[in-house]
């Protein structure tokens, strides 16, 4: 898991780098190719075979889900970095970052449904966070904290947030152990669109009619990959027991 912690810092670096050197829009853009690559790498790693309508819905996903962005991406002035930076740096960071997103998904599901050692979701989230533990106390002490200082910026808020992101990286990984990669990615998908919605009716968020074509072509989409009877075929069968967590 040291391997897969490392990718994760790696990844976290390298959206850095990329939004240095190019604006918000171009980064959305690429950042919706995520859906392809880990279908590409389950196809390569576990080889799962997916029916031509199972693409044709992943792919309109992805389309969907760029257009459901529009705001970002196509709001030129807001998305233009304000420091002069290097776009073909920019480019090759985030679609090196987006490759390995869909690489990491895919090992990683491929290391809890092969796992000699039989260890639960619990054992397996806690060896990584064990493992990202040393990678961003480097990421600390290199930046001396921040401008907050090492223990400074925490609220109610800020602890809150924490605590409901460790619980979505379980939930993750429990999505990833008794369903896969590509079905944690369409429920991602179908939460931009819901957090959307809740965003115009809570905080006075953008909602604009292309939006909401878009976000029907989401839902769409996500029913025809997931109602598609078409048989899925794996040459990695899982092993162990699936009923532990």
């Amino acid at each position: 898991m040291f391997f897969l912690a490392v990718l994760y810092g790696l990844m976290n670096i390298l959206s850095f780098v990329a939004l240095q050197n190019i604006g918000a829009g171009i980064f959305t853009i690429f950042a919706q190719c995520k859906i392809l690559t880990t279908a590409t790498f389950s196809t390569l790693l576990l080889g799962r075979k997916y029916s031509a309508g199972k693409w044709r819905a992943l792919v309109g996903l992805m389309l969907g889900v760029l257009m459901f962005s529009e705001p970002i991406w196509n709001n030129i002035k807001t998305s233009e970095t304000e420091i002069e930076g290097n776009p073909i740096l920019g480019t090759g960071a985030v679609i090196l970052e987006v490759t390995l997103s869909g690489f990491a998904s895919i090992y990683f599901e491929q290391v809890i449904k092969t796992d000699q050692e039989q260890l639960g979701i619990w054992e397996r989230n806690f060896q990584l966070a064990l493992g990202s533990f040393p990678i961003y106390l480097m990421f600390m002490l290199h930046s001396g904290g921040g401008d907050v200082g090492y223990f400074g910026g925490w609220s109610i808020v800020a602890v809150a947030l924490s605590i409901l992101g460790a619980a979505g990286g379980l939930l993750v990984a429990l999505s990833i152990k008794h369903g896969d990669s590509i079905l944690k990615t369409l429920a991602t998908t179908g939460a931009i669109i819901l957090s959307s919605v809740l965003d115009y009716y809570v905080m006075g968020g953008p909602l604009s009619a292309i939006m909401i074509i878009a976000g029907a072509q989401v839902v769409i989409n996500i029913c025809n990959y997931t109602f598609d009877k078409t048989p899925e075929e794996s040459v990695v069968p899982p092993k162990g027991d699936p009923e532990r967590i």
